[in-house]
């Protein structure tokens, strides 16, 4: 979970229970508001981003070597 996504769980479990139906609603506009070209590509990141992840675990690639490397290729070496 992003620091943003953790935000907004925070700022949602303060919220009078009252209130939450509003945010659930709220929630459901701004998703069926997305076009859906924009939501299929999203979509199509997210699948290929995880599929990127769980290969890199596989590998015992650790998001340090990944900075490490780009590190080397920035530097030139």
């Amino acid at each position: 979970m992003t620091n943003l996504e953790q935000t907004i769980m925070l700022e949602i479990s303060t919220l009078p229970e009252r209130r939450l139906a509003d945010v659930l609603a709220f929630i459901r506009y701004l998703k069926l508001s997305i076009p859906p070209e924009e939501r299929d590509l999203e979509e199509r990141f997210d699948k290929a981003l995880k599929s990127i992840r769980d290969r890199a675990k596989q590998m015992n690639i650790t998001d340090e070597d990944i900075e490490a490397e780009i590190r080397a290729v920035r530097d030139g070496k």
